[in-house]
């Protein structure tokens, strides 16, 4: 079985040749130049210029001359061994013989996602070194892997939120065949794989789009990167939104992805009648209709109507949102911490916890302290729990901290312990950090490589280190933040594997694998029965008490993260996990808590 997706962009192999396509309406002449050969690429209507020369094949490579001195490679290149300055290589996309025939996908209700940096997460820093892994996140519990973006990064190292050619996976981590096997693989065991896509902005080195493309751009909507992607003007939707739809299919159809997680939407800006984000969901549901195929947003703004669903209670347009609200709240009261975002959750994080656990958001359009009081969010609470992605830990979280620490390294393991369970048997879809599962020692830490670009290496530097000048651990002394640009700041941040095997790390991967299992066993066949409703309330200050109601059942979570004691009356639940001393859960001390069932049958 062989897969491919056929774009207007790009080289696109046809019979006995290539055809060549740029998207080119602010250059004067563009030829295009495919193993040191110059050929002529003539314009097509619309700023467009295409040509299909024969006899080129797989591996060539090509480039596009701007103006008779700029070379720059193809915005929509499936590969580039040579960084993203250079050429790139014709890749025939069916040369890949898959496996995973009948493969489909699974329910998102089964999902329990493990995030990962592709670099960090083996010592190898490959698609083959994932590979390798698989089998332990299968044993772990874990349904559903999920990398970081991989779109074609300045130099050899990068969180992959500064790609600058969103076709190409990075030659940093292997070719693409390598990373059609690590999916292919993971579908054999039965995990999914989803991936980090940036669709706001391009980093800021390698991206050749101005020279040839001003209108990708527009000055009506400004960005924290600068001008904002052009998705609601001239241009913009045949071309501009094309690109980035044809992207995400693209990934699906030929490397058969099983969903995608877009970057910061809230910074998509666009005043259309129909807004991009409706569009790609509404795209990809109509042309994948026989796959299970779930669609993540991260945005600010705490917008429920991208989440709606249809009668059979099934997305519309997008599967779910990352619920930073939950873990806010979580983080508060497991750290103390009030800086920042943090300061709008810390004046009643209990009572935000009830909130995020049984209706979504936090914030559903009250004044936003970090906002100076502006309304942030819209109404959740008619929303299933699969309508939010929750987690302790992410890539941001602790790798916009300036030490890079995860939580492991911030708060009580007794306390974190009551956390662990009360996300990862709760009925939201929950998303493990990479190493989060024995509760890694390595940092994960910011990192960059912009050399030989010795300039845009010190502004990074300098900036990271501005930033948490306002912070008083830096206040005096900022050489104390990691380097970003220097290599050793990027190895410090690998994933140590041995340590599963020692003490404490062994005993927290087995607390991990036993939720998971309980999960698998107990809240998944409830979630996939059919949602009804959830109720929360507080019993006592520092006290949360939560029930979902499912088709099936009920699924009731009570935890004590005050100071005092608490009793429960479990009525005629059926305990499932508990923490407490007496191993019953009817009296609960300090940062204990307990999950009880009920069914309906």
């Amino acid at each position: 079985m062989r897969h491919a997706h056929s774009m207007d962009f790009g080289a696109e192999l046809v019979e006995g040749g290539v055809r060549f396509a740029l998207w080119a309406p602010s250059a004067e002449t563009v030829t295009v130049v495919v193993d040191g050969a110059e050929h002529p690429l003539p314009e097509s209507g619309g700023g467009w210029r295409r040509t299909a020369l024969p006899g080129i094949k797989p591996g060539a490579r090509y480039g596009f001359r701007i103006g008779g001195d700029l070379v720059v490679p193809d915005p929509a290149s499936r590969f580039q061994p040579e960084d993203v300055s250079g050429l790139s290589e014709v890749i025939d996309a069916r040369a890949f013989e898959w496996s995973d025939e009948g493969w489909t996908g699974r329910p998102f209700e089964e999902a329990v996602i493990y995030e990962c940096h592709v670099g960090a997460a083996t010592p190898e820093g490959t698609y083959a070194g994932l590979e390798k892994r698989l089998p332990d996140l299968k044993a772990l519990g874990v349904t559903a892997i999920e990398l970081l973006p991989i779109a074609d990064f300045k130099g050899t190292r990068n969180w992959g939120y500064d790609g600058v050619l969103p076709y190409a996976p990075d030659g940093a981590y292997g070719r693409p065949d390598d990373l059609k096997r690590l999916i292919d693989k993971a579908h054999g065991l039965g995990l999914m794989v989803y991936l980090d896509v940036v669709y706001n902005h391009f980093g800021p080195a390698g991206n050749y789009l101005h020279a040839y493309a001003e209108s990708f751009f527009t000055d009506r909507h400004q960005t924290p990167w600068g001008a904002g992607i052009n998705f609601d003007g001239k241009d913009s939707g045949a071309t501009v939104r094309q690109f980035f739809l044809q992207n995400t299919l693209y990934w699906l159809e030929e490397f058969r992805f099983d969903g995608l997680r877009f970057d910061a939407v809230h910074a998509i800006l666009d005043d259309s009648p129909r807004h991009f984000l409706a569009e790609l969901g509404e795209t990809v549901r109509k042309l994948l209709p026989q796959r299970q195929i779930h669609l993540m947003l991260e945005n600010e703004k705490n917008q429920a109507r991208w989440l709606e669903r249809d009668a059979g209670g099934r997305a519309r347009m997008h599967d779910a949102q990352w619920a930073d609200d939950l873990h806010h709240c979580w983080h508060v009261l497991l750290t103390g911490e009030e800086a920042g975002y943090y300061e709008s959750f810390a004046d009643k994080p209990v009572e935000r916890l009830a909130r995020c656990l049984s209706e979504g958001f936090a914030y559903q359009g009250e004044p936003f302290k970090t906002l100076d009081n502006h309304p942030r969010g819209e109404p959740s609470s008619h929303l299933p729990p699969s309508a939010f992605v929750t987690f302790l830990q992410n890539h941001d979280q602790v790798g916009n901290r300036a030490l890079g620490e995860r939580l492991n390294h911030l708060a009580d393991p007794d306390k974190l312990a009551l956390a662990r369970a009360g996300f990862l048997l709760a009925p939201q879809i929950p998303m493990l950090w990479m190493g989060e599962e024995w509760s890694a020692s390595a940092p994960f830490l910011f990192f960059v490589d912009f050399a030989p670009d010795e300039e845009l290496n010190k502004a990074v530097r300098e900036g990271r280190r501005r930033e948490f000048k306002s912070f008083a651990a830096f206040a005096d002394d900022t050489s104390k933040i990691p380097d970003p640009t220097e290599e050793e700041t990027f190895l410090r941040s690998k994933l140590d594997w041995s340590e599963r095997d020692r003490s404490p790390h062994k005993e927290v991967l087995a607390d991990t694998t036993h939720l998971l299992a309980l999960r698998r066993d107990v809240v998944v066949p409830l979630a996939k029965s059919g949602y009804r409703g959830a109720r929360a309330h507080l019993p006592s200050p520092g006290v949360v008490d939560c029930t979902w109601s499912f088709e099936a059942g009920d699924l009731r979570f009570v935890a004590n993260v005050g100071e005092g004691e608490q009793t429960v009356e479990p009525g005629t639940g059926r305990l499932v996990w508990t923490n407490a001393p007496d191993g019953t859960g009817h009296t609960l001390p300090a940062w204990t808590g307990l999950f009880l069932t009920e069914s309906r049958s």
